[in-house]
């Protein structure tokens, strides 16, 4: 039964990662300004650059994972930057008690997302993308 249901599956996971990323990164453009800044108070270096690296990845990965397209490469460019971003931004072991608990669901959902994305990264995207029509 789950052999028959592997492609949909698999397109209909790619398309609920991408739903995480794709509006993320298109919400950075049409906010850079606030975006240089939430990036700049978590004391990150060349938070102008770090913005514009976050689009690209955010949008470009969205993008592969909802075309099927590179999938495995970004799955794993998606991974290695929700892994640095949750320890960027959510580090809940740091902050006040009464923001603890959010930023360490958000910690956990995070880590949680980057389990999906590796292993998204390692069976790959499925018949029903162009990585398959291109034999990738």
């Amino acid at each position: 039964m789950f052999t028959a249901l592997q492609n949909p599956l698999t397109l209909i996971g790619r398309l609920l990662l991408a739903m995480l990323f794709l509006p993320a990164g298109i919400s950075k453009i049409s906010g850079f300004a606030g975006t240089v800044g939430y990036i700049q108070s978590g004391g990150l270096p060349v938070p102008q650059l770090a913005a514009v690296v976050a689009i690209l990845v955010e949008v470009g990965g969205g993008l592969a994972l909802i075309a099927g397209f590179g999938t495995r490469v970004a799955a794993l460019a998606l991974a290695l930057f929700t892994l640095v971003a949750t320890f960027g931004f959510h580090n809940f072991w740091a902050v006040p008690a009464d923001m603890a608990m959010m930023q360490q669901l958000m910690f956990f959902k995070n880590i949680a997302v980057v389990g999906g994305l590796l292993v998204l990264a390692a069976h790959g995207a499925g018949a029903w993308s162009v990585d398959a029509k291109r034999g990738a």
